[in-house]
């Protein structure tokens, strides 16, 4: 892919995200936050989610 592609393919990206009502922009960036894993699970994989039940299981015991 050459400099110049991607310039193009950059402009295009930029143009439809300008034309887009305001509205709509919102609403998408709602939905890709909503459907983000959390921050711990996403740079640490399953080790706090292991924690979290190892501590909760914990906690009923006493």
């Amino acid at each position: 892919m050459s400099l110049n592609d991607y310039v193009k393919f950059l402009t295009q990206q930029a143009v439809i995200r300008m034309d887009q009502p305001k509205e709509e922009r919102r609403s998408k960036k709602l939905e890709r936050k909503v459907e983000r894993k959390p921050f711990s699970t996403q740079a640490f994989g399953m080790i706090p989610l292991g924690i979290s039940l190892y501590l909760r299981k914990r906690k009923k015991k006493k």
